[in-house]
């Protein structure tokens, strides 16, 4: 995988606002390639830098990879922070009431 791909989905997932969340082929749709989801998964789950919010990045039905899971180390600490994120009864982001609509 080339290093600046890489930087360029951390630089689109640094622009989801607190309380928002976009799905991974969302991502890969902005960056040029809609099948390129799994692709933004896997630089996501090796992304080391804080500053990059992976966790308001989720799968198409609104759940969050395993790696962002609460229970899965400190990283994930940030998760409970979202604010203004509305949840499903079943644990999953409410796509239909806080999906990000993309960079201004």
């Amino acid at each position: 995988m080339s290093q600046s791909l890489f930087q360029q989905i951390y630089s689109i997932v640094c622009q989801i606002p607190p309380g928002q969340a976009a799905t991974y082929g969302q991502i890969a749709l902005l960056l040029g390639n809609p099948r390129m989801s799994r692709v933004v998964g896997t630089a996501l789950s090796v992304c080391r830098d804080d500053a990059v919010p992976c966790h308001r990045v989720v799968n198409r039905s609104g759940g969050l990879c395993d790696a962002f899971l609460p229970s899965a180390g400190k990283r994930t600490g940030c998760f409970w922070s979202w604010r203004g994120c509305r949840f499903t009864p079943d644990g999953t982001v409410d796509l239909t009431k806080c999906r990000w609509s993309g960079p201004n």
